[in-house]
Order: C-alpha cells, then sequence, then structure tokens
C-alpha cells in the first residue's frame, strides 16, 4: 500500500468534507466536484479496506492525542463493511443525481452536492469513531444534513417532515447525550475499548441503557416511533429518500450494535434485549401491513422500510450470547442487502415519478412497456426485498432463519417468514399493474436520463451479486474489533 491504515482512515472523512466546502464555494462546479470526489472517496474505501484485511484493524489518535483526551478513529470489519455499503449507494446516488438534478434547476443543484457531500463524510466519520460522545456528534452532523437534503425540494410536505425529522432527531440526540453524560459519569470514559473493561452491571449503567437506547430508536425509527420516517422518506427529493433509507437510518443502529456489544452488554440477561426483538417483531408486521394498504409508491416503499428494520432487532438478545460472530454477519449481511435493494427501490420511484408525474400505483398499468428497464430494476429489487434467490436478501434472511432455528426462537421463524410473504404482497401490488395493457393509449411519457435509469439498475443489480458474496463479507467481519483487542471479552 502507498499509505498506512491510518492515513486511509483521515482521507475517508476529510475528502468528502473538503468536497462538500469547495462545492458550496463553488456552485458553479458543484456537479464535477461531486462527480470527482465520489470516485477518489470509493477508492480510498476500497484501499482502507484493503489495508485492514492484510493489516488487521486498526487505531488511530487524532492530532497525536489518544484516548481518554483526545479522539480515536478505530476501524475493524464491521467498520469496513459499512463504509463499503455507503461507498456503493452513495456512488450510485451520486451519479443518480447528475440526471435528476438538471442545470435548469441550479438552486437545488447548487444545494444538493455540498449537503449531500458533508453527509458523506459524516456517515464514514461515524462509523470509525472510538468513543461514544464522537459517535454523538457525528450523529449530529448526519440528522442536520439530512434533515437539510429532506426539505430541499421546497414543497409544503417536505418542509412539513423535515421540521418533524428535526424534532424528533434533537429530542433522541438529548436523550442519548444525557446517556453519554450517565457513562462518563459513572466510569470516567468515554472511550468504547476502555469502557469495556469498566463498566458493571448498576444504576449508572441503567439509566444509560434506557436513555441511550430509546434516543437512538427515535433517530433509528423503530416502531413506535417511527412516525416521522414515512412523510420524510416519501416527500424527499429521489435520491435524498435513497439514502435516508439506505444509509441514514442505519447509522443510529450501528451505534446500537457496537453498544450493546462493547458498553451495555452486562445488561444482556435483563428484559432490554427480548423488548427491542418484541419491537422488530412489530416492526415487521406493521410496516408490511401499512404497506399495502398505500396507493402511492413512495409511500409504499417507506413504510417498507419500517418493515425491514424490524429484522435488524430480531436478534439482539441472540447477538449478546455465546453466537455473537454468526449473529452478527447474519445482522450485518441484512443490513447491506437492504441497503443496495431500497435504494433501488427509491431511484425507480423517482424514475417513474419523472417520466409520468404520477406514482398512484392504479396509473402504473402497462409501464413495463414504456419503462423496461425501469420496472426491471424495482422487479430485482423486489426480489431481495421478498428474500427470494439468489438475491443478497435471501441470504440474510436465511443467515436469519439459521440462527434463530439454533437458537430455539420458533416463534422468530414464523415472524421472517410472514414478513417475507407480506413483502411479497406489496411487491406484486407495484409489479401487478405493470404487466398489464392498458384500455386507452398510454399518454408518452418523457425520456429518463441514463445516467438516472443505470445507477438504479446498477443498485438492483448489485442486490442480486449480493447473494453470491456472503462468505466473503463474513471474513470481512471476522477482523477483530479493536475495543475486543485491547482486552475486552
Amino acid at each position: 500500500m502507498i499509505f498506512d491504515t491510518t492515513v486511509w482512515m483521515s482521507l475517508v472523512i476529510l475528502l468528502p468534507l473538503a468536497a462538500a466546502i469547495t462545492a458550496f464555494l463553488l456552485p458553479r462546479h458543484a456537479l464535477a466536484i461531486g462527480l470527482t470526489s465520489s470516485g477518489l472517496i470509493v477508492l480510498s474505501v476500497i484501499a482502507l479496506t484493503i489495508s485492514l484485511v492484510d493489516g488487521g484493524a486498526a487505531r488511530d489518535q487524532m492530532g497525536g492525542w489518544g484516548a481518554p483526551l483526545g479522539i480515536d478513529l478505530v476501524a475493524d470489519g464491521l467498520s469496513a463493511v459499512m463504509l463499503l455499503m455507503t461507498a456503493a449507494v452513495g456512488l450510485a446516488i451520486t451519479i443518480y443525481a447528475k440526471g435528476y438534478f438538471p442545470a435548469r434547476d441550479a438552486h437545488k443543484r447548487a444545494f444538493f452536492w455540498p449537503l449531500w457531500l458533508f453527509l458523506w463524510g459524516s456517515l464514514n466519520a461515524l462509523f470509525l469513531s472510538g468513543d461514544i460522545f464522537n459517535l454523538f456528534v457525528t450523529l449530529e452532523l448526519l440528522g442536520l444534513s439530512a434533515v437539510a437534503l429532506t426539505a430541499l425540494v421546497g414543497k409544503p410536505t417536505a418542509v412539513r417532515a423535515a421540521m418533524r425529522y428535526l424534532l424528533v432527531g434533537l429530542a433522541g440526540s438529548m436523550m442519548y447525550l444525557l446517556g453519554v453524560a450517565f457513562v462518563y459519569a459513572g466510569y470516567g470514559a468515554l472511550d468504547i475499548a476502555q469502557l469495556r473493561m469498566l463498566v458493571a452491571d448498576g444504576p449508572p449503567l441503567y439509566a444509560a441503557a434506557t436513555l441511550m437506547t430509546v434516543g437512538l430508536m427515535m433517530k433509528g425509527a423503530l416502531f413506535p416511533l417511527h412516525f416521522w420516517l414515512p412523510p420524510a422518506h416519501a416527500n424527499a427529493a429521489a435520491p435524498v429518500s435513497a439514502l435516508l433509507s439506505a444509509l441514514v437510518v442505519k447509522a443510529p443502529f450501528y451505534i446500537m450494535l457496537r453498544l450493546w456489544m462493547d458498553v451495555l452488554y452486562p445488561l444482556a440477561d435483563t428484559a432490554a434485549p427480548q423488548v427491542l426483538s418484541a419491537l422488530g417483531i412489530a416492526a415487521i408486521l406493521w410496516g408490511s401491513i401499512q404497506a399495502l394498504r398505500q396507493p402511492k409508491f413512495k409511500l409504499l416503499v417507506a413504510y417498507s422500510t419500517v418493515a425491514q428494520l424490524g429484522y435488524l432487532f430480531l436478534l439482539i438478545p441472540a447477538l449478546l450470547a455465546d453466537s455473537r460472530p454468526q449473529v452478527l454477519g447474519a445482522i450485518v449481511s441484512f443490513m447491506v442487502a437492504h441497503a443496495a435493494a431500497k435504494a433501488a427501490a427509491f431511484l425507480s420511484a423517482g424514475n417513474i415519478l419523472h417520466a409520468t408525474g404520477d406514482e398512484q400505483i392504479a396509473s402504473f398499468t402497462g409501464l413495463l412497456r414504456t419503462l423496461p428497464l425501469t420496472v426491471t430494476t424495482f422487479a430485482l429489487a423486489g426480489l431481495s426485498l421478498v428474500a427470494l434467490p439468489p438475491s443478497g436478501g435471501f441470504i440474510a434472511k436465511w443467515l436469519l432463519l439459521d440462527r434463530a432455528l439454533a437458537n430455539g426462537d420458533w416463534w422468530l421463524v414464523v415472524v421472517i417468514i410472514a414478513g417475507g410473504l407480506l413483502a411479497a404482497g406489496y411487491v406484486m401490488r407495484v409489479l401487478g399493474p405493470t404487466f398489464r395493457e392498458r384500455e386507452t393509449k398510454p399518454t408518452n411519457a418523457r425520456a429518463v436520463p441514463r445516467s438516472m435509469a443505470l445507477s438504479a439498475f446498477g443498485l438492483s443489480v448489485l442486490a442480486i451479486i449480493l447473494g453470491f458474496m456472503g462468505v466473503y463479507l463474513l471474513d470481512l467481519l471476522a477482523i477483530e474489533p479493536v475495543s475486543m483487542m485491547v482486552g475486552g471479552g
């Protein structure tokens, strides 16, 4: 490698942040800056991953000040998977946005690129953060840029949805920050690796666990705190909806994974993990039923996100037991498969809205003839959402089922199968009309720019290809977390 691991860790954060500032200062060149920087970010993430595979997990003391006084960046297998997921989806969204925001729409284009690049940098920083306070800072930066992007279209419905998103996000952040205060007051440390060795069962940990978990549930839209998500995702611009559903809502869950594995693990025997699993079950059933009832395409996909997020919480109790590596592999496989499929689904909705100006599912009759590539894109994404082979969704749900069966949790098996059947129902609600012929002559549809059609299709293909890459994903996750390397259990 030309540089060592720590240099690549810094680059994957600094590149998007520098590009965001440059795009803001030079709005006329924002498109070129966005496209160029996206390619460089992806290459840096790939280089960092190769470096981790060759040399193992890494820790970098920012500015030479390590924990507990300074901020440490930490990269391990889980971080690498999340960075790769963000890079793949982020590159596709960047290419899609090139066609979605035309030159004549200079105002939206000028603000989209710096906000999107800032959000990307915040995500990368979050996935590499090594202490719970820096996770709060990066989560706040992520939330503020996501809210601004949600309101970017300027419509009253989008602005109201963004305001609700902002208020819920701020409430969740305050709860998380109070939890951080309890942890610091009780144990005198914020670094996750140090906390792994210091935490013990007691009132500070109970208070911190309650506040931080509920705060992250609000920001991650876990049922019943999901009420802000459907309007925000459905009313935002198509590339924004895709990144919100595929990437942004994964960040709070990633933090929750880190916390429960390395800080809150003394509470594994309490009822809290079981409550999270039960809420995951409710999210799958409620979100799927609501998706079946929606008349508009983007609202259907948004409620599908509520349902799909529920799968991430099903195996939280098993994650805290002895089968951690296998369960973590199942959960992360689902996160990655969902990211590709859901981003492709939202971009398909954007293509249909761009071409026809209508997102009412009832008006999709004969759409296969007029928009064959877009319909194929959603069909491939739906294949993964339903978890049919050989998609990445199939492998992810197979791993979930395998762990549920191994632990004797038969009710989880029933829920996973029922969720798949409900997903098939709402996917076919969209696809069914597209295969029927119109009784009247179809109206002329606007041409979908090639960058929009191909980037969405590429993500749907990735959702299928992930079904053949499960072994590589699990091998990458096997790179031992730094928090365990320095003395954790």
